[in-house]
């Protein structure tokens, strides 16, 4: 027997008092047998309140029964498990596989909710993914500090090196983390800029968390600063096409979907991309080296080949 939708348990949730018997329900799915008094001493009541709370319980849908005698006590039904009253077959298997991902950024206690969360599901994880953010050398803890300085609003200071290589030290109140392109950033509002500014993790150094706090902002992410990392935008997207050479198959198969690829009977291909223009664009189609060629627009044909001119430059 099972809560028969969602409405149901948070109609009953609502009617709880001081989530008493939530509680009673989250100890039973855990255990097996509990007896009456010891529910009574760990809530603070008497048994006959604990008795009119399984008797709430038992008339709200949720599936607890008592056995008196010696060995007996307060029990649910064996097959019953809260949260299938509430989420889907489907729906558990993808919390369980967010959770699984979560743990591979070393985030504090996603493990230990995991496994709570698999014990409480009634199932095992199925290991389908690994997922891993870091990088192969950045090795700092900065994410987790940075974790608990947003979740208990604490302000950070930290020197930070802009793509200059120019360092000034900031002091901010971290908003949220954000993984974009391959990095970590953390959006956060700058107190001597007095405006939101996103700051790429591995151009943090000397991190700091305060003790000091501050309040929610609810800001949006000012981008005017040439100090920060510039994120794409759609007002800065380009369409070009670039021909690749056979002998970086492998980079293709690897870095485009298959829609953005035109194979040729010599075997290079044809890839139409939409990117935003950024410099790391000119650097991208530059690691190519001799195997690849921008075929349009013309104006980024000539740019890539200054760049190229000043690198041959170097060499002469």
């Amino acid at each position: 027997m099972q809560i028969s939708n969602s409405y149901d348990i948070l109609k009953l949730v609502i009617q709880m008092q001081v989530s008493r018997q939530f509680e009673i329900v989250y100890i039973l799915l855990n255990k097996e047998c509990v007896t009456a008094k010891e529910l009574a001493a760990q809530f603070g009541v008497s048994t006959r309140t604990i008795y009119r709370d399984i008797d709430t319980l038992s008339l709200a849908g949720v599936p607890v029964y008592t056995e008196k005698g010696k060995g007996g006590g307060i029990s649910l039904l064996p097959d019953f498990v809260l949260n299938k009253s509430i989420l889907s077959e489907r729906e558990q298997n993808e919390i369980l596989t967010a959770l699984h991902g979560l743990s591979r950024i070393k985030t504090d206690g996603a493990k230990g909710v995991l496994t709570r969360l698999s014990t409480i599901f009634n199932k095992t994880a199925a290991n389908w993914l690994e997922v891993d953010f870091s990088d192969w050398s950045y090795t700092n803890d900065y994410f987790n500090e940075l974790k608990v300085a947003i979740l208990e609003r604490r302000i950070a200071q930290f020197d930070y090196y802009n793509s200059n290589g120019e360092k000034t030290s900031r002091r901010v109140e971290p908003i949220q983390l954000w993984f974009k392109s391959k990095s970590w950033y953390v959006k956060a509002f700058c107190l001597t800029k007095l405006s939101m500014r996103l700051y790429k993790l591995t151009r943090v150094k000397n991190l700091v968390v305060t003790d000091e706090h501050f309040p929610a902002r609810h800001l949006l992410y000012d981008e005017s600063d040439d100090d920060i990392p510039t994120m794409p935008s759609e007002s800065s997207d380009i369409t070009f096409r670039l021909h690749i050479a056979p002998e970086m198959t492998y980079r293709v198969l690897d870095e485009f979907d298959e829609d953005m690829v035109e194979k040729q009977s010599d075997g290079s291909f044809i890839v139409t991309i939409t990117w935003p223009e950024e410099n790391w664009l000119y650097n991208y189609v530059l690691s190519f080296g001799e195997y690849a060629e921008i075929l349009e627009p013309e104006y980024l044909r000539k740019s890539i080949q200054e760049k190229a001119g000043k690198i041959l430059a170097k060499y002469s």
